[in-house]
């Protein structure tokens, strides 16, 4: 995706940035689920953790980003 200078994307439809959006989701979700079973796991191992919750939390960032985008502020 390309971003314009006011922080839109260019060339993306809204639809593609939907489906965008649900696919950042589940990875999401994913991963919540790959660090406790990790975190559950007999020797835990830390440093694979701390690397799926930085990744989840670039996820969670990109997910904030989108929705921005498709739900614009409304000033009242």
């Amino acid at each position: 995706m390309q971003k314009l200078t006011d922080g839109k994307q260019a060339g993306v439809t809204e639809e593609e940035m939907r489906k965008r959006l649900e696919v950042l989701r589940i990875e999401h979700r994913d991963l919540d689920a790959a660090i406790a079973a990790l975190a559950g796991a007999g020797v835990p191992d830390q440093l694979q953790i701390a690397r799926l919750k930085k990744r989840k939390l670039k996820l969670k960032d990109q997910i904030m980003m989108i929705e921005d985008y498709l739900i614009p502020d409304i000033i009242a």
